[in-house]
């Protein structure tokens, strides 16, 4: 009985060995992954960080993609430093986290509530109160309309809940937001891709019945209109389609606001009454379209914020159609607008196919201080079949202004009731008939050059230069300086290099995906009111529009100076004006994108706890999630330097350490320590990257003779601070143990009336590395002891540890070196440790323990 009960009784003490070394093995392995997450963690706040520079271009998925690795890098961080220390005590952790990733959730919403509305509402019934209804182009109509009391069309809206309706009933959104969010924004071929399977998508999907009835009604209301307004003079529809023509627009709920989204999406003219169904499904997916998704993951919005009302107007019988800027976007200051015309529908003006009619009026006036009438040898015109077509312009008025002076002077005063209403500069559409009746089609914010840039005093001319174009409209003021690269078709936007000048024949929005990447633009034909020349405004790229003969002139890869305050393009690199360029402000520092990073990021990134000694170093002070990862290693390092405390080790069966030195020392491989199957370790058995240097510091010592070893067990080997009482710091006699793993030594070392420990990690990621060094003296006379101290800390210091003394006790950091530096100064550890051995007993004065650190550094420290 009492054979089995002492078996049962070493069985027992075996598994609890077992136990304690695995349950060292699973803290270690807990301390490695908070290593790992907390270095992905800070390799994605500086990634992101980086982003604000301005220079890197990326979208919304990006944002979110990112903060989504953050907060479960965070979760790991904090279950690992709860796995390592006992009971749970930074539980704490998890509420704080929880309330950073509400707020960063609340600063991150992206989502648009849809309000309930009508399928369908006349413009009669729209204001600015009606936007997340109408969506921007449609609603700004109805405020001119209804507040201003200025002639629109007639018409209405086709809303955002018909919108969602149409989305939900097709089970679309899901499937293409998916799609969407795995766009790299970098690469054109991908968008192009997408997009065409997305559109093909929406405008295969079907119209849910209540919608159709919806809109035939909201028709049908608006021919009752039409036949009681003879003076609309409407085109009539003769095509057999039966009903109105209308023009079908695009109205998304952020366009036309403080982000343009000029030219992004569709709008149809000339619709017959039963193609309206149609063109509404294909206004939708123009919110697909190659530039549109670029251009709205560029500025920041989400694929849930991309929600499309359509605008139903009647279509008016143009005589003459442009665009009025209420302040020149070149020099905002001068009390001056810009008109651009031309005679028929105004659309070649905002597309820039067409060279306008140009008139610069004084505001308030109307007065005409300049003007340029180009021959017009082709206008769009309504056709009674339906859609438009290209006639030639009449002889008789080729040569004529499409507006008089009454008509300039009627424009300029309904510019500047609207721009007074808006507060802010706008960029007006608007649209003369067959009976000389104007009415105003849309408005918007109009962007215009930074004041202080456009002051600069730039030479007219620099003459040892050949100038190749010296004529043309400016859209945007600058100096561009790059290769040409003269584009053949608009396919070829897909190789358009960094830092080239865009060379092009006519004016196009889809020249926006390499607005990030373009020097200059120029082109042959093309107006400052067109859609592009917006966007060359709001990226701030400098652009020369309406040479005529650019793309005739200018070569493929032919370096240029593009002059965009004098209107002059320089055949090579112009240096003397190069240096007068001012580097712009990074377009996309004004997007929604960057407000929406910045904001998220104060939640993040900004560091508070700084210093573990400061009171306030706790879970509750943590305000973002670099505070908490900052925590969490530092507890960490504190935790696996406190391993073992309140643990009897002496049973774990450990691997002895044979490395020719008087050192009596147990070794316990967690993890790639020390080779297999090894008993006893010699130097060349261990495969412990730091346990090994510090080691081949020990034996490169020569060594005092021990004394004789008294064996007393390990209890509390492993646990040693400052405050634990020196008896229990010397009970376990002169065995020493090392905790190891491929990277990792927590080494606690017994030298005659002396306590160390050593504790590091070493690897490749420089963040994770550092080395932790606590020393206890004992056995002398205080004085002798404290110069023991001395001669340590002196020297240490040299090696640029941070340290705490307190009596004869040390407690010592040094943080973030390469691996070969942390393996350096490890060596040198090793060697101090043997070369401090009983020193105290000869360090009788300071002059001797001053001539004991200067021999050290001098032998071992100096290369």
């Amino acid at each position: 009985m009492k054979k089995f009960l002492n078996i049962f009784r070493k069985t027992e003490k075996t598994e609890q060995a077992d136990a304690l070394k695995e349950a060292f093995r699973s803290k270690y392995l807990a301390f490695q992954d908070l290593l790992a997450q907390n270095n992905n963690v800070l390799i994605i706040m500086a990634d992101m960080e980086e982003k604000l520079s301005g220079e890197f271009l990326f979208d919304r998925h990006y944002i979110d993609t990112n903060v989504g690795l953050i907060i479960d890098g965070v979760s790991k961080i904090i279950k690992d430093i709860n796995d390592i220390s006992n009971d749970n005590k930074y539980i704490h952790l998890y509420k704080v986290q929880e309330y950073i990733t509400k707020e960063i959730g609340k600063t991150l919403s992206h989502k648009l509530e849809i309000p309930v509305s009508g399928l369908t509402m006349p413009v009669e019934n729209l204001n600015k109160d009606t936007l997340n209804i109408a969506g921007g182009k449609i609603t700004h109509l109805g405020e001119i309309k209804n507040r201003l009391r200025l002639p629109t069309p007639d018409g209405f809206s086709i809303t955002a809940y018909a919108f969602k309706r149409f989305m939900e009933h097709n089970k679309l959104s899901e499937k293409i937001n998916e799609r969407l969010s795995l766009i790299d924004i970098n690469n054109l071929e991908e968008i192009n891709k997408a997009s065409k399977e997305i559109q093909d998508t929406v405008i295969k999907a079907e119209i849910p019945s209540d919608l159709q009835h919806a809109i035939k009604n909201a028709v049908e209301s608006l021919k009752l209109k039409v036949q009681s307004s003879p003076p609309l003079n409407p085109p009539l529809d003769k095509g057999g389609h039966g009903g109105v023509m209308v023009s079908v627009r695009s109205s998304a709920i952020l366009e036309d606001s403080e982000f343009s989204f000029a030219g992004q999406y569709a709008t149809f003219l000339n619709v017959p009454e039963d193609m309206i169904a149609q063109r509404y499904k294909e206004v939708i997916a123009s919110l697909f379209t190659p530039r549109a998704i670029f251009y709205y993951k560029t500025k920041g919005f989400s694929e849930e914020e991309m929600i499309m009302a359509v605008g139903v107007l009647i279509m008016i019988n143009a005589r003459a159609g442009g665009v009025i800027y209420t302040r020149d976007p070149n020099d905002p200051e001068k009390d001056k607008l810009i008109i651009n015309a031309v005679w028929g529908l105004g659309k070649s003006v905002v597309d820039g196919t067409a060279t306008p009619h140009s008139f610069i009026a004084e505001r308030g006036t109307g007065n005409i201080l300049d003007k340029k009438i180009p021959e017009q040898q082709a206008m769009l015109l309504c056709t009674e079949e339906g859609d438009i077509k290209a006639v030639d312009v009449p002889d008789e008025i080729k040569n004529m202004p499409c507006l008089n002076d009454e008509e300039i002077k009627l424009l300029t005063g309904y510019a500047d009731i609207i721009e007074k209403h808006y507060g802010s500069p706008q960029d007006i559409e608007w649209v003369i008939d067959q009976n000389n009746q104007l009415y105003i089609l849309q408005s918007r914010p109009l962007r215009t050059f930074q004041v202080a840039s456009s002051k600069l005093q730039i030479p007219r001319r620099i003459e040892k230069y050949n100038i190749l174009l010296d004529k043309g409209v400016i859209a945007y003021k600058g100096i561009g300086y790059g290769k040409a690269f003269v584009l053949q078709d608009e396919e070829g936007l897909r190789d358009f290099p960094e830092g080239a000048v865009l060379v092009a024949k006519h004016t196009s929005t889809k020249f926006v995906t390499v607005m990030n990447k373009a020097s200059a633009i120029v082109t042959d034909v093309g107006g400052s009111a067109g859609h592009m020349a917006s966007l060359s405004r709001e990226y701030q790229i400098p652009t020369i529009l309406n040479t005529e003969t650019a793309t005739a002139i200018i070569k493929d890869g032919q370096e240029l100076t593009v002059d965009a305050i004098n209107c002059n393009i320089y055949e090579g690199r112009v240096t003397e004006l190069l240096d007068y360029v001012v580097k712009k402000k990074e377009p996309f520092k004004d997007t929604h994108l960057f407000r929406i990073l910045e904001k998220g990021l104060k939640w993040i990134v900004p560091l508070s706890l700084v210093d573990p000694e400061d009171e306030k170093f706790k879970p509750e002070y943590c305000r973002t999630f670099h505070d908490i990862t900052r925590f969490a290693h530092e507890k960490a390092m504190q935790e696996m330097f406190l391993l073992g405390e309140g643990h009897d080790i002496k049973e774990i069966q450990t691997i002895d350490l044979k490395a020719g030195i008087p050192l009596y020392a147990h070794l316990l491989d967690i993890g790639g320590g020390v080779k297999d199957n090894v008993k006893k370790a010699t130097a060349t058995d261990i495969s412990s990257i730091p346990f090994s240097a510090f080691l081949s510091g020990m034996t490169k010592m020569r060594w005092p003779e021990p004394r004789p070893a008294d064996v007393k067990g390990f209890i509390g080997m492993m646990a040693h601070t400052a405050t634990i009482p020196e008896e229990q710091l010397y009970q376990a006699g002169e065995k020493s143990f090392a905790l190891i793993s491929d990277n990792y030594m927590n080494f606690s070392i017994r030298l005659g009336y002396h306590f160390s420990m050593v504790e590091a990690y070493s690897g490749e990621n420089i963040n994770d590395n550092y080395i932790r060094f606590f020393f206890k003296g004992g056995g002398a006379a205080i004085d002798r002891r404290l110069r023991r101290i001395r001669l340590i800390t002196e020297i240490i210091k040299r090696m640029d540890f941070k340290l705490k003394v307190t009596g004869d006790v040390i407690d010592a950091m040094l943080t973030k070196y390469k691996q070969s530096d942390i393996e350096k100064r490890l060596e040198i550890m090793g060697k101090l440790t043997a070369y401090t051995k009983q020193l105290d007993m000869v360090m009788y004065n300071d002059a001797v323990t001053d001539m004991f650190i200067d021999d050290f550094v001098r032998d071992h420290m100096k290369q």
